[in-house]
């Protein structure tokens, strides 16, 4: 198999990193969850439609109503951060900027998602 790598690949390193599968397995699973999680979503957001604040936060504190919704936020955000890879991979060819993005999106996605959780437990606490 070493036969077909030139000279110059074989001394700069060049080749898989072993991480694409993993990552493409990861990004399908998030999003085949995010078709069962937002068809849920969106029928429980439409049930709360005209409710009072009282009724929404009794409704988000329902143990499978909690438990869902955090299993939504944290695989839209998981999702999201994946995409994003992505696109900062394929299209930011600097290997400084790329890096500072990649930094970035992973911070705002660990951020909403833990704000987002914080959010759910709290209510579903009764805080």
């Amino acid at each position: 198999m070493n036969r077909y790598r030139t000279p110059l690949k074989n001394a700069s390193g060049l080749g898989s990193a072993k991480e694409g599968v993993g990552h493409f397995t990861v990004q399908r699973l998030t999003a085949i969850a995010l078709i069962f999680l937002s068809c849920w979503f969106l029928y429980f957001v439409i049930g709360l439609v005209g409710a009072d604040y009282v009724n929404a936060t009794a409704a988000v504190a329902k143990p499978w109503n909690a438990v869902l919704m955090v299993a939504f936020l944290v695989s839209t955000f998981w999702h999201a951060q994946l995409g994003m890879q992505v696109i900062i991979e394929d299209y930011v060819h600097s290997h400084g900027w790329a890096m500072t993005w990649q930094i970035v999106v992973r911070f705002i996605c660990i951020l909403g998602a833990l704000a987002s959780v914080f959010a759910v437990v709290r209510i579903a606490l009764g805080n």
